[in-house]
């Protein structure tokens, strides 16, 4: 039974017109409201004037307000334009009108790159005569978005004659940027060495005296280099901390290598309580090789107590050429490293020294572990570890240490 009660035939035969009438109303009401609303949307008011300049530099954060001279309305999603890709971009967004009606305008930008390469270059290079070393790739010649900048030495030199050679030194990113650095090539016959005068070391008990506040803690970073340590004359020296190699790797395409101390390292550190940190030296070109690193380096420090960051350390500026990498990739990556390890509970840090920190590193959100060997730091940016020496001298450990103050 359709109902709860008897309907007869003709009853029936009055009823169903009514609710196949009902239900056509309804459809020609919905169906009008549609129609309204997309009448409505598609001759709304859209009044948008851009600005002139419809130009982005690359890796700027402009949003899309930047190129709106005047609009009728309100931008529902003001958002930033990717722009770390050189080329034309697409943009699309909504607005609310003076009417109350959402909708859509699009428009194109350009991607640019402006900045001229960089050339790691002084007024004078030597070199020792009959050197085969290739002059071009020995000087670092990068970019902040092109992987391999066009870099030449414009003049003519012999590195088999001693003398003075005055050249130019050219470098030319994709975007057409140049850069220029004249420089004099002195090639040089070697002269025998006299015997150097003893090393002198910095104290840490100096450094310690000149630099330990309540805010700060005073520490070593180590690795196989610094042999065996006596764990516990360091800690009674004062040591607050210490950064521990994990390990390296044998060039871009060679094997992983465990540092050959680390496991003694990281378990008197844990043995005697000294909060400890490790640091990764990284062969990596790509954002992929610098994942792999960083879960390398999870793999080996998993059944140990680490209190402090796991940093990416990449330092290969004498072979930088041969990279094949802007300053944006080498960016990336250490942002890649760091991502990686900090899904996993840690925090990521990224090692530099000041130059490299100001002229190379792009701008990024990283903590920084700053290798400034100084009585006080220059760098401007923040900092949480201040690698203030290389050639600490602490008892408990006969070779050169270098000395951390992390705040």
């Amino acid at each position: 039974m359709l109902f709860c009660y008897n309907i007869n035939g003709d009853r029936m035969k009055k009823f169903l017109p009514r609710v196949f009438l009902f239900i056509i109303g309804i459809i020609i009401i919905i169906g009008g409201i549609f129609i309204y609303n997309y009448l409505r949307v598609k001759y709304a008011k859209i009044e948008v004037t851009l600005k002139d300049n419809l130009t982005v530099e690359f890796l700027s954060e402009l949003h899309v307000s930047d190129f709106i001279k005047s609009i009728n309305g309100k931008i529902i999603d003001d958002y930033i334009i990717d722009s770390k890709k050189v080329g034309t971009k697409h943009i699309k967004f909504k607005f609310i009108n003076d009417d109350k009606i959402k909708v859509s305008y699009e428009f194109d930008v350009d991607v640019i790159d402006t900045v001229k390469p960089m050339i790691w270059l002084g007024d004078n290079y030597r070199v020792k005569v009959g050197s085969d070393i290739d002059i071009v790739n020995s000087i670092l010649c990068g970019d902040n978005y092109d992987s391999n900048p066009k870099c030449y030495i414009e003049g003519e030199y012999d590195l088999n004659t001693e003398g003075d050679y005055d050249l130019v030194y050219k470098a030319i990113d994709k975007s057409g940027n140049e850069e220029t650095k004249p420089f004099t090539l002195n090639v040089y016959k070697p002269v025998k060495e006299t015997k150097k005068d003893e090393e002198n070391y910095t104290l840490f008990d100096d450094i310690k005296s000149m630099y330990k506040t309540d805010t700060n803690k005073i520490g070593l970073d180590i690795s196989s280099h610094q042999g065996d340590i006596d764990f516990e004359k360091i800690k009674n020296s004062g040591v607050e901390f210490l950064m521990i190699r994990v390990g390296y790797k044998k060039g871009t395409d060679g094997e992983y290598v465990l540092d050959s101390k680390f496991k003694e390292y990281i378990e008197n550190a844990n043995k005697y309580g000294i909060k400890a940190g490790v640091y990764f030296y990284s062969y990596a070109d790509s954002v992929e090789m610098a994942r792999a690193d960083a879960n390398w380096v999870l793999s080996q420090i998993k059944d140990y107590k680490i209190d402090l960051p796991v940093c990416f350390d990449w330092e290969e500026w004498r072979y930088f050429n041969e990279f094949k990498i802007s300053f944006y990739e080498l960016t990336t990556m250490a942002e890649e490293f760091v991502k990686v390890v900090e899904k996993k509970g840690y925090k990521g840090m990224l090692y530099s020294s000041k130059k490299y920190l100001e002229y190379i590193w792009l701008k990024n959100d990283l903590d920084i572990w700053l290798a400034q060997y100084n009585d006080t730091v220059t760098y401007e940016g923040n900092y949480k570890i201040w690698q203030i020496s290389d050639n600490g001298k602490i008892d408990g450990i006969k070779h050169p240490v270098d000395i951390d103050i992390m705040y």
